[in-house]
């Protein structure tokens, strides 16, 4: 049976202790504990944190962690990352980690901002974490006024107060639709 992957996104320059990698860590630690794969865009910072989170979990098995990479050298991934795949595509490689079955958003700049923007707008589940950057500033609201589920009327980007609580939210809103 597939699993689903999740993108967790944010903050490329986010460091070892601050609040952003901290909670890319425990979300990735999360993700596969609950059955998730991890992808991000395979660098430094949330990217980094959020696969060596993964690779920390007891479920964890190889191949669990993906890097989409913007450049054309799978070296270039974090050391954390299982499957590198180079897109030669900068940031338009983007829209591609925002095409998994759900994204958490940790903190980021514009780059994490285009990601979240690409999720809503392909229907994606998008739960953003409230701390500094786009995950903050959009936690618990619309992107736009598009209608993305008819039977959601009440539709925005989904808060959450840690890593742990962003992939609780995950699940919960995954059940939710999949009821429906």
């Amino acid at each position: 049976m597939p699993r689903f992957l999740l993108a967790i996104i944010g903050d490329g320059a986010a460091l070892p202790g601050s609040p952003a990698y901290e909670a890319a860590y425990e979300a990735g630690l999360a993700a596969v504990e609950v059955g998730f794969r991890v992808l991000t865009g395979g660098l430094g910072g949330v990217m980094e944190a959020a696969c060596r989170g993964a690779r920390a979990s007891s479920r964890y098995k190889e191949g669990d962690t993906v890097g989409l990479l913007p450049g054309h050298d799978p070296r270039a991934a974090n050391t954390y990352v299982d499957i590198a795949i180079p897109t030669g595509l900068g940031h338009l490689r983007n829209a591609l980690v925002a095409h998994a079955d759900a994204v958490v958003a940790i903190g980021g700049g514009a780059g994490t901002l285009s990601e979240m923007a690409m999720a809503w707008i392909h229907d994606r589940i998008v739960v953003g974490l409230e701390i500094a950057g786009w995950s903050g500033e959009l936690a618990g609201v619309r992107i736009d006024d598009r209608q993305r589920f008819p039977d959601v009327p009440d539709d925005y980007v989904i808060p959450a107060t840690s890593g742990t609580d962003a992939i609780r939210q995950v699940v919960t809103a995954m059940a939710e639709r999949a009821s429906r």
